[in-house]
């Protein structure tokens, strides 16, 4: 008996010293993945947090940044702060969903060029023009709903179900030229023999996943501080973006009932008629509409609109302002400097700057006009 007790504790000893070694080896491993990828691929990988979690908005489970939190992105660019308040939105503070007296409100809508990724909390659009117009003596909130791969039908859905809670006077939509597969992707809406028509009532990619990911302060912490982690992650996510795409695109010939002359065909007929559809809700609802024409930059040298020319009447027509970027950032002589250094992912905080000063000078427009008619905001 005595000597199979001491077999079995020799056994468990070498299982444990085994253990060790695979776990050292293993951290080991790791140490020296990270080293190599942020000694010579720093810039390359972004430290993109995925805070994405769900929300019910009347029938539609959508996503939204988690509630109440703090974290920080990098890349190139930059270091980042974030800030989220009780709903989720790139806020410093709370909004009720009854507008106080005499405050004029705007609802900005967006992806992550909205949230302001590569831009710090007070220098986002939103926050250039809630400030601007503040010093122009409006009593102004502006509420950053921006989401980070947010598309046109998922701001329509969150429009229509919880954004008009707010009773904003301006809906300001920040449109970018990726929308167009991702209102394929998302699946929410679809173009049918009957036009327009909801298709499903729920998009919530990967944040089932995240829900449980996010509720260790150890990965959420590697999340904004490792590159292993970080490509590792980044890479699983766009892969399964990708194949999300791909699904939602073959699907286009064998579910709706339209004929599909081809993909592009089809995103930016349904594109136009998301725009439509927001523009009559903003009417409905007395709020004004402001397209903001995110631009795009091809190798940090030539700047160019995310509304191709086939769509561009349709989103004048369907707005009652449209900042076009051609027009608007027609004064920057270095278009490197409107995606921050060396061409980031996003916009940079001088293109937020021109942005929320030309919203604050239309908006300001408009109030004067309605006092001088005797109007309201």
């Amino acid at each position: 008996m005595q000597e199979r007790r001491s077999i079995i504790g020799v056994t468990a000893k070498r299982l444990l010293a085994n253990l060790a070694v695979s776990l050292a080896s293993l951290f080991a491993a790791l140490t020296l993945c990270e080293a190599i990828l942020r000694c010579c691929y720093k810039e390359r990988i972004p430290l993109t947090p995925r805070y994405h979690t769900d929300a019910r908005y009347g029938a539609f489970t959508l996503r939204r940044l988690r509630p109440n939190s703090v974290f920080w992105h990098t890349d190139v660019s930059g270091h980042w702060k974030f800030v989220t308040n009780s709903r989720g939105f790139r806020n410093d503070t709370d909004f009720s969903y009854d507008k106080p007296p005499g405050v004029f409100r705007v609802l900005s809508l967006g992806d992550s060029h909205t949230e302001g990724v590569d831009a710090q909390q007070d220098r986002t659009f939103s926050a250039v023009l809630e400030r601007s117009l503040c010093e122009r003596g409006i009593p102004t909130e502006v509420i950053n709903s921006g989401v980070s791969g947010f598309s046109t039908a998922e701001e329509l859905a969150f429009l229509e179900n919880e954004g008009v809670r707010y009773h904003p006077d301006v809906v300001v939509l920040g449109f970018y030229a990726n929308d167009f597969q991702d209102n394929v992707k998302a699946g929410i809406f679809a173009l049918t023999k009957d036009g327009l028509t909801i298709k499903k009532t729920e998009h919530v990619p990967g944040v089932r996943v995240l829900n449980v990911l996010n509720r260790f302060a150890l990965l959420r912490w590697l999340s904004e501080n490792s590159y292993a982690y970080s490509f590792f992650l980044n890479g699983v996510w766009d892969y399964a973006k990708q194949r999300l795409l791909k699904t939602a695109t073959a699907k286009l010939t064998t579910e709706y009932t339209v004929l599909v002359g081809s993909a592009e065909d089809y995103e930016m007929r349904l594109e136009g008629e998301l725009i439509r559809r927001m523009y009559g809700f903003c009417r409905e609802h007395d709020a004004r509409l402001v397209i903001l024409d995110i631009p795009q930059v091809s190798h940090g040298t030539e700047v160019y609109s995310s509304v191709p020319v086939e769509l561009l009447s349709t989103f004048r027509l369907n707005s009652d302002a449209l900042i076009y970027s051609r027009e608007a950032l027609r004064g920057c002589h270095n278009p490197a400097d409107l995606y921050g250094r060396r061409g980031g992912g996003h916009i940079s905080e001088l293109t937020h700057l021109i942005y929320g000063r030309e919203l604050a000078r239309i908006m300001a427009a408009w109030r004067d006009s309605a006092s001088a008619t005797g109007g309201g905001g």
